[in-house]
């Protein structure tokens, strides 16, 4: 789905059909976008409270105190840093922490590395994130069972492990049939927390003064040291922000921007009001303040109206987790996947085994091993910060070499968030040992294999472009050096990842099989800092002689690379030079047969991993599209 525009008609209106797809594209937003940090009042303000309040003692102060620390958090975090100004820095229509690190890279004339590993490093948090997400999310809402009746107890970790399971399970078939469901039963959502919010703000109209940031301010030097470790927990109120980012591509940002002024930041306030002014009102329903918002009789519809939602949240953190997965193999942070396409008609829809059943994987062993939301809630926030972090340095950088402001200004307007983000950073950090450790060693092992593949694939191209010949030379010498070379009938096509220098297939299919076509096209995908590259921009064609063609063809990363697609297109564009007979074309890849040498590239232990990550790749035959019986593959060892 495509960022809307809306052209200049001279009419005083915008016509009913664009109305009605930006509504659409509104209400599709509040259950994507929105999804994850709409479940945030499940558990935020219950976990906000417990580092200053003891027993039921509750002081007016310090719900205030809190409120207005979470109040404005949501209006300085996803209000104005994002919605006002991130949202304006773009990658083309695109947002996102690989969206940025490719831009940045992209304009950078001097070391891109720096560039290179924040974007390793939030690619990397967000897959923490990603494994967090699902087991904080429907665990907290399945908890409200335990509101009910004690002797539910039991079965909150059996029903939340089925709940993942099936969730994953899923994956594969697709969400193209439910999704149209998640924006109307998120709306649900929303107004619930407005209404259960209304219902209890009557109690204590007092609760409003949280919106004097003088609350949160005095909060902060009367408790110090533990105002700083309640932050930690405050940040969960704005869990999800960068989604707002990260989706930008999706929806685009007048759908995204509606959504959240005028309906999702009101009702996420109203129930964080509510919940306050019931604790103050009812210090007893301090153990779970959200699930007490409604009578008892109404207790299983909430819970019921909850796990939905945190399924729905959790949903659109796992298909974040597959687009992004997308983009880190189309910049070459990681191997190839297998990349599944679910729906037929919206090509964002893609599931990816791998990816899936890592994560699940992984959220299993999370809710086992911490079994309450509690005690997860601890483990959450690092990756999101560290994501802010990073995001805002990079945001900075392209206001001022992009957007071509002064220094100075650039960092005025960065700068007071890059310092917020790191507070609550260094709040976070304050919890490694409860749980935040988890976050960190996710996205360790996800640096370590992004670093591994990038510097392994470095070593091993640049040891192949040594020993490659320059094409141009090859062309004018290879009928000296092979005279008694044979014709065959058709067009080859060998892939190369130079265009300039002669691919291996070529080279070891004329010096073994004494083999050449009578058209020849080299063939270089290449995948550009940009999310999607124009159709009349798409390839690039050289014609070297009547024997031999260079076609480049160019991606974005945000887009699949269907080499067989393009190359019909170019078959059946007039002028193009390229004329493919299929019955007789046949597609030549390298295949590189790897061995470990520790004295020749990799340390050992990198040797190793480097190795399994290549034999676990998905093959090139299906990734690139090609057709299956057209493909030779000629395989070499190489040293690693």
């Amino acid at each position: 789905m495509q960022t809307m525009q809306h052209s200049e008609t001279g009419e005083s209106a915008p016509s009913a059909e664009y109305q009605s797809k930006l509504w659409k594209l509104t209400v599709g937003a509040v259950g994507v976008v929105y999804g994850d940090i709409g479940t945030s009042p499940i558990y935020t303000l219950r976990e906000s409270l417990k580092p200053v309040i003891e027993g039921t003692a509750v002081a007016q102060a310090d719900v205030l105190g809190i409120l207005s620390l979470i109040i404005w958090s949501l209006i300085l975090i996803p209000t104005i840093k994002y919605i006002t100004i991130l949202l304006r820095v773009d990658n083309h229509g695109e947002g996102g922490t690989l969206a940025l690190m490719a831009l940045a890279r992209s304009v950078t004339y001097r070391n891109t590395t720096i560039f290179l590993f924040f974007g390793m490093l939030g690619a990397a948090l967000f897959y923490g994130d990603a494994i967090l997400t699902p087991a904080l999310s429907v665990l907290s809402a399945l908890e409200g069972l335990e509101v009910v009746t004690p002797a539910f107890t039991p079965y909150v970790i059996p029903a939340t492990l089925a709940i993942i399971i099936a969730l994953f399970l899923f994956q594969k078939h697709g969400t193209d049939k439910v999704s149209t469901f998640f924006g109307p039963i998120c709306v649900i959502w929303f107004s619930v927390l407005a209404v259960t919010g209304v219902l209890h703000i009557q109690e204590e109209p007092a609760i409003l003064l949280s919106f004097n940031p003088l609350y949160a301010m005095t909060f902060i030097v009367h408790h110090g040291h533990i105002a700083f470790i309640a932050l930690g927990t405050v940040f969960l109120a704005v869990t999800g922000a960068e989604a707002l980012y990260a989706d930008l591509g999706h929806f685009g940002k007048k759908p995204i921007r509606m959504a959240w002024l005028w309906f999702v930041l009101p009702c996420l306030a109203l129930n964080y009001l509510g919940q306050g002014a019931m604790v103050l009102h009812d210090p007893t329903t301090l153990d779970n303040p959200f699930f007490k918002l409604v009578p008892p009789e109404w207790t299983i519809p909430l819970v019921i109206i909850t796990t939905l939602a945190t399924i729905i949240a959790s949903q659109a953190v796992i298909t974040g987790a597959y687009s992004l997965t997308k983009q880190a193999v189309n910049l070459g942070l990681l191997p190839r996947m297998e990349i599944r396409h679910t729906s037929a008609i919206h090509t964002g829809q893609i599931y990816v085994p791998q990816v899936n059943w890592i994560l699940m994987v992984g959220v299993i062993l999370l809710v086992v091993m911490f079994k309450s939301s509690g005690a997860m809630a601890a483990a959450y926030g690092i990756s999101i910060t560290g994501t802010m972090v990073l995001t805002a340095i990079m945001v900075f950088f392209i206001i001022w070499n992009v957007w071509g402001w002064p220094v100075w200004k650039a960092a005025a307007l960065m700068v007071p968030f890059l310092i917020i983000d790191c507070v609550f950073l260094g709040s976070n950090m304050m919890k490694i040992a409860e749980g935040g450790w988890v976050t960190l060693a996710v996205a360790a092992v996800m640096v370590l294999l992004m670093a591994t593949w990038i510097k392994g694939s470095f070593i091993l191209n640049s040891r192949a472009r040594k020993r490659e010949i320059p094409l141009e030379r090859f062309i004018r010498d290879y009928k000296i050096l092979y005279p008694k070379v044979n014709k065959a009938h058709g067009t080859a096509v060998f892939f190369a990842t130079d265009p300039t220098r002669t691919p291996t297939s070529l080279l070891q299919n004329i010096r073994h099989n004494r083999v050449i076509h009578e058209k020849n096209i080299i063939l270089n995908v290449k995948i550009e800092p940009l999310p999607y590259i124009a159709e009349e921009g798409r390839a690039v064609i050289t014609h070297l002689n009547d024997e031999f063609c260079v076609v480049l063809l160019r991606f974005g990363f945000q887009e699949y690379p269907d080499v067989q697609e393009q190359l019909i297109k170019l078959n059946n564009t007039p002028g193009s030079g390229i004329k493919i007979d299929w019955e007789e074309i046949s597609l030549f890849l390298s295949r590189r047969v790897l061995k470990a040498n520790p004295h020749y590239g990799l340390p050992a232990w990198q040797d190793i991993i480097y190795i399994w990550m290549s034999k676990h790749a998905a093959e090139p035959t299906d990734f690139y599209k090609l057709p299956v019986g057209r493909v030779i593959e000629i395989g070499k060892q190489a040293l690693i």
